[in-house]
């Protein structure tokens, strides 16, 4: 299965592990909840499980589990830096719907 991370969000992921020792990596998980039924939740994490999905791009570091997987499938972690603020977003492909702040959403 396939996740990506583009060269803005690796960027960022950079930065922030840089600034905060002990974190190895950005986790991006797929939790159930939120006004669409799935929602991602972002940590930075010291702890790789031995069945992550390991993404390296530009000095950045993300896991994904494999459950998340699943949802996150063809999936790219996205960062914007915008007028209306800075966040990371998950361009999905398996989304079939989202809310409007774009960190719920649900699939088929």
């Amino acid at each position: 299965m396939n996740f990506t991370i583009s060269s803005n969000a690796a960027a960022r992921v950079a930065e922030i592990l840089a600034s905060e020792p002990g974190a190895k990596a950005l986790r991006v998980e797929v939790l159930a909840g939120g006004c669409s039924g799935l929602q991602y939740k972002f940590d930075l994490t010291e702890t790789r499980n031995a069945d992550d999905l390991i993404v390296e791009k530009d000095g950045a570091t993300v896991y994904v589990d494999p459950v998340s997987l699943d949802f996150l499938a063809g999936a790219e972690l996205d960062f914007k830096d915008s007028l209306m603020g800075a966040h990371f977003l998950v361009k999905n492909p398996n989304a079939t719907a989202a809310c409007g702040c774009g960190t719920s959403f649900s699939v088929d």
